[in-house]
């Protein structure tokens, strides 16, 4: 079956419906995004996101915010770009760090990191493409903590993805974070269902 790459108005339940499922959903998505996390170093995470994430993500903001109708549109317009359309990757990267005055010194060095991760394979880097409509990095060089990255891929990228067993290393390379993590098994095979 086709990776779903569209979240449109039909794929909205009723939030009384949604409510009552919640718990159960949300208990399914912590076992769906274990195996679409990957830490690089210390404390940065990337969660690949994909139509499933997104589609639980709308429902969590309609269900938190309570904006009915008016707010569907809004949801969907700004999660869509989040579900990878085909031939790429989509992830949010999370810089965790828990300590409010080590993390605002840190991202205070960390401006321009989401132009600094890179997927490597078959000896070709994917680069990051930070998403268009956020810019999460100030004038000042402060960062945010999350950021919303594309990985576009070729067809034969994408091929060789897919192929068991494929070596494949994300990496981040700031002067001030520089770390790899290999991306185990169980994750490369969730993620090439991405792929169209």
């Amino acid at each position: 079956m086709a990776a779903r790459t569209e979240l449109t108005r039909a794929d909205i339940l009723p939030m009384e419906q949604y409510a009552r499922e919640r718990a159960a959903r949300r208990k399914a998505m912590v076992e769906i995004k274990r195996s679409r996390r990957l830490a690089v170093g210390p404390f940065a995470t990337l969660c690949f996101e994909n139509y499933d994430t997104m589609w639980q993500q709308v429902h969590e903001m309609l269900h938190i915010e309570k904006g009915g109708e008016e707010q569907i549109a809004d949801e969907l317009h700004a999660y869509n770009p989040l579900i990878p359309k085909g031939r790429e990757l989509v992830a949010t990267l999370m810089l965790e760090i828990d300590d409010p005055v080590r993390r605002h010194a840190l991202l205070s060095r960390l401006g321009g990191i989401e132009r600094h991760v890179g997927i490597e394979l078959n000896g070709e880097t994917i680069a990051a493409r930070p998403e268009a409509e956020v810019e999460r990095t100030t004038a000042e060089g402060k960062t945010s903590s999350v950021h919303f990255l594309h990985f576009d891929f070729t067809d034969a990228q994408a091929a060789a993805f897919r192929t068991p067993g494929a070596r494949i290393v994300v990496g981040i390379t700031h002067p001030d974070y520089g770390h790899l993590a290999v991306m185990p098994e169980p994750v490369r095979a969730a993620l090439a269902g991405d792929f169209a």
